[in-house]
C-alpha cells in the first residue's frame, strides 16, 4: 500500500539524516551547540506528525480491506475462527475489559535529594528506556491481554526505545509523562509490577528524587487494535 511505503521511506530518510549528523560530529562539530541539532529535532517532530497521519490512513484502508474480506463467502466458520484467533494474538483486534494505567514522569526541574540520599546526577532525574521496558514486561508477566503505550497498541514487533528524554515508538515521538495501559486483572497486574526487581529499583529513585509513578485502575477500558503495518523489514547484505 502507498501509505506503508511512505512510512517506510520516512523512517529510512530520518535514519540517513542521523548518520550524516554523526559524521559531522566525528569531524569535530560540536553537536551540543551546532544548529544542525535544532534542525534534526524539528525534522523528527515533523516526521512524527506525518507518521501519525499515515497511521490513520493505513487504519482506514485496513478497515476497508476487512470489510471486503468479510463479504467473501469462500471461507469456512473454522477458518474464520482461526483468523480471529490470529488477529487477537497479533494485537490487530481491539481488546476490552478491566484495565490498569501506569504513568511515569521525569522528576521536577528543581528536584533535590530527599534526606538520606546522595545528590542526584542528571540521569537520576529522567525516565529511561529500561524503566518503560520494565513496566511493559511486568504487565505482560501479569497476564495482560493487550498493552497500549501512549496512544499506540503494542504488538510482537514493537520496540520501546528512548533517545534522550523522548520516546520513539513505531515511528512516532513522545515526551513524558509516559502512560502505559494494560487490559487484564488489575490485582494480578499490580502484583506483577510489585514483584519486578527492575521496578523495585525504579521505586528507589521515586523516593530519592521524586520521579513520577502513578497507577490508575479502570473498570472498563477498550484498547483499539494495532493499525500500522505488520510487514517485517530487515537489512540485506550488499554484494
Amino acid at each position: 500500500m502507498r501509505p506503508v511505503a511512505l512510512l517506510t521511506g520516512a523512517v529510512f530518510a530520518l535514519a540517513g539524516l542521523i548518520f550524516v549528523t554523526s559524521a559531522n560530529a566525528a569531524k569535530g562539530t560540536d553537536i551540543r551547540t551546532d544548529a544542525s541539532m535544532l534542525k534534526l529535532s524539528d525534522l523528527v517532530q515533523e516526521r512524527s506528525g506525518k507518521n501519525k497521519e499515515l497511521d490513520e490512513t493505513t487504519a482506514a484502508l485496513r478497515e476497508d480491506v476487512d470489510a471486503l474480506a468479510q463479504r467473501d463467502d469462500g471461507s469456512t466458520k473454522a477458518e474464520d475462527a482461526a483468523i480471529k484467533a490470529l488477529e487477537k494474538s497479533a494485537g490487530t483486534e481491539k481488546v476490552a475489559g478491566q484495565a490498569l494505567t501506569v504513568t511515569l514522569n521525569d522528576a521536577p526541574p528543581n528536584a533535590v535529594a530527599n534526606p538520606g540520599y546522595p545528590d542526584p546526577q542528571p540521569n537520576d532525574l529522567v525516565i529511561h528506556q529500561q524503566d518503560l521496558q520494565a513496566v511493559v514486561n511486568a504487565l505482560w508477566q501479569g497476564g495482560a491481554k493487550g498493552i497500549r503505550v501512549m496512544d499506540q497498541r503494542l504488538i510482537t514487533t514493537s520496540a520501546v526505545r528512548c533517545v534522550g528524554n523522548t520516546l520513539i515508538l513505531q515511528g512516532r515521538v513522545y515526551s513524558p509523562p509516559y502512560k502505559v495501559t494494560a487490559v487484564g486483572d488489575p490485582s494480578k497486574l499490580r502484583s506483577a509490577l510489585s514483584d519486578s526487581p527492575a521496578i523495585q529499583n525504579y521505586q528507589q529513585y521515586v523516593k530519592a528524587y521524586g520521579l513520577g509513578w502513578k497507577i490508575d485502575e479502570h473498570q472498563a477500558m477498550t484498547l483499539p487494535g494495532y493499525s500500522g503495518t505488520v510487514d517485517l523489514h530487515y537489512a540485506k547484505p550488499v554484494g
